[in-house]
């Protein structure tokens, strides 16, 4: 599969809020408490929380094009926009979201080494990402593709108060 990678500006806004509420929704709406689900989605992914993180200089989007058509994004942290800091330089991959229709086609898996690459032009230490202890497919995909489970932080869906693995790719 012949995959590009677009970086998303701020003319990018509504296909962003769209491509995150709609894969956030299929992926976890069925697991989770309705009126705390809704409150975050309602919050995490509304265009004024969207806005303010293209504008963030240490945070980047990535479209994910297949023959020009979007078919997901992912977005990176760096420095103070991680939502941890560690003592050696790193990058936070904090989302990488394929559409529904396009999941299952190995898409993930190239934007991943994509987005190793990315990280080791930048010279850090290592890559990292919180994914739900819950959410085991992709724990085994992360792990599969060499991550390390290293840590823990909590995650909040509204008022839930849910566990997030830590996971890191040791570039050095």
């Amino acid at each position: 599969m012949n995959l590009s990678f677009e970086t998303c500006t701020v003319n990018h806004l509504d296909v962003l809020c769209d491509i995150s509420r709609s894969t956030f929704v299929t992926a976890f709406e069925k697991d989770n408490d309705p009126e705390y689900f809704w409150d975050y989605i309602n919050s995490a992914f509304n265009p004024e929380t969207i806005l303010e993180e293209i504008q963030n200089k240490n945070s980047t989007f990535y479209f994910i094009l297949s023959n020009k058509t979007i078919v997901g994004y992912f977005k990176l942290n760096q420095e103070d926009a991680q939502n941890e800091l560690f003592t050696k330089p790193s990058i936070e991959l904090e989302r990488i979201y394929v559409l529904p229709d396009f999941q299952g086609q190995g898409i993930g898996k190239i934007a991943l080494f994509k987005i190793i690459k990315l990280a080791q032009e930048k010279k850090v230490d290592f890559l990292w990402l919180g994914v739900w202890q819950e959410n085991k497919s992709a724990i085994t995909f992360y792990q599969k593709n060499g991550f390390k489970i290293f840590g823990s932080h909590p995650y909040f869906i509204g008022k839930d108060k849910q566990t997030d693995w830590l996971m890191k790719y040791q570039l050095d």
